[in-house]
């Protein structure tokens, strides 16, 4: 079971969510919060697997409540929530911590499967989000991309594989081999490289 903790400061956001989440049989929302300072609170108290964040809220913003979250608990997994998908909002989500990145005019079942790769450390991100984001990359790429050294050749084939936005469980099936052995792959390249999280490595890898 997924323990989700909603934060956002519209209710009727917070409800429709909570009605999409409740009607899944893998899915438990185990607390609302309408500002960021209580999202800070409840994530200390409930201890939940995946925060779903807005960013703009009274008091304490996302960004900050993301910050603070996962300073207390670096396990807890915070996907970005919001109707603001500009660069403005984006980098500095990232930078908090956050692992995704959903626009909340998705379809419901890109937020679901948003919350189940989240939970497994994947990095979700709505399709016009990553584009943007790869495409920036790509546009700001050094001229001699950056080498870490000590990569072993099947780190540099899950390496390539990250960089072209597969999830965990893609990663597996394409190389034939366990969703563990990925896992502590990617763990190993992030060590390597002095990638904070998954968004971080596909950009190292494309030489950003």
């Amino acid at each position: 079971m997924i323990r989700v903790l909603l934060v956002d400061d519209q209710h009727l956001i917070r409800a429709g969510l909570r009605m999409l989440c409740d009607a899944q049989p893998d899915i438990e929302v185990v607390g609302e919060a309408d500002n960021g300072r209580d999202a800070v609170t409840l994530a200390a108290r409930l201890l939940p697997d995946v925060v779903v964040m807005d960013l703009r809220m009274p008091g304490v913003d996302g960004i900050t409540a993301t910050s603070r979250i996962l300073a207390e608990r670096p396990a807890t997994r915070v996907l970005v929530l919001t109707t603001f998908g500009d660069d403005d909002h984006l980098y500095p989500a990232l930078t908090a911590g956050a692992c995704g990145f959903l626009l909340k005019d998705a379809p419901p079942g890109d937020l679901l499967d948003g919350i189940r790769r989240a939970s497994v450390g994947d990095s979700p991100f709505s399709a016009d989000v990553l584009r943007r984001l790869v495409r920036r990359a790509v546009d700001a790429r050094a001229e001699a991309p950056r080498q870490a050294p000590g990569l072993t050749g099947r780190e540099r084939d899950v390496l390539a594989l990250v960089a072209e936005g597969l999830s965990n469980t893609e990663i597996a099936d394409r190389l034939h081999i366990g969703v563990t052995t990925v896992k502590t792959h990617i763990t190993s390249l992030m060590t390597k490289t002095g990638s904070p999280n998954r968004v971080r490595l596909a950009l190292f890898a494309r030489g950003v």
